[in-house]
């Protein structure tokens, strides 16, 4: 019975120190572990003891995590205002940088994409913005990923989402795309025009070398005037024409 009592009396705290000792790590997590103060090693996923006081875990969520950036004021290279927001794809490809040389990774990696995409703003102009955004963004991911990689953080992509500009710029904006488009226009048919005067030259020169096919035309062209009875047709006759009939009638 006293055995029993002791055993019993060891067991039941034996099992609460396990469980306090006992750390789980998922699979998308490291953990990294201290002892006494110091870095001591990082720990794979599974259940992982950790003695109190004397050792310490820290796990850190190693998913690829999405951060986006808040709209930022910034002034273009041509002196334009605008406000522009991006998102940034990262993941910790070292737990213990990421815990040791930074504090709060996840807020430093959204504020230096704040402050690299208004700097990268500044170095473009507001056409090569709104034109080329694949640019700025690879560019604000260099960067970034110049910084991060100290940290233990692999910068995967930084994607522009929206450029916001002033009314009154977009109102410009609108004038200049509606300029650009009757000057196109106007190219278009002037083009039009020189192409169908040189055909018509063309068809000209061809009648000219056969009367006989000049005269196929111009009855051809009265057969399809014709159609419509309401039309008055004047039709000029060739003096060869007229000085044949009379020749005829005189017979």
């Amino acid at each position: 019975m006293t055995y029993l009592f002791s055993f019993s009396f060891l067991f039941w705290p034996l099992i609460i120190l396990l469980l306090v000792c006992v750390r789980q790590v998922n699979q998308y997590e490291r953990g990294v572990k201290f002892m006494f103060g110091k870095f001591h090693k990082l720990v794979e996923p599974g259940w992982r003891l950790v003695i109190p006081v004397i050792q310490s875990m820290t796990k850190v969520d190693i998913r690829t995590k999405a951060v986006e950036v808040p709209y930022q004021d910034a002034i273009t290279r041509d002196n334009v205002s605008c406000k522009v927001n991006a998102v940034v794809y990262y993941r910790v490809v070292d737990a213990g940088r990421a815990v040791i040389v930074v504090e709060n990774f996840w807020n430093a990696v959204s504020q230096l994409a704040q402050t690299t995409m208004r700097n990268v703003v500044g170095e473009l102009t507001l056409d090569e913005l709104l034109s080329d955004r694949d640019q700025a963004s690879a560019r604000i991911k260099e960067l970034v990923a110049t910084h991060t990689s100290d940290w233990g953080i692999e910068v995967q992509t930084v994607e522009l989402k929206d450029i916001s500009l002033p009314e009154d710029m977009q109102r410009t904006i609108a004038k200049q795309a509606e300029a650009e488009r009757e000057r196109r226009a106007v190219i278009i048919s002037s083009e039009g025009e020189v192409i169908a005067a040189d055909n018509l030259k063309k068809a000209a020169d061809i009648l000219a070398q056969n009367p006989a096919a000049l005269h196929l035309r111009t009855l051809n062209s009265i057969n399809d005037i014709s159609s419509d009875q309401s039309n008055t047709i004047v039709f000029a006759v060739p003096i060869e024409v007229l000085r044949a009939f009379e020749a005829i009638s005189k017979k």
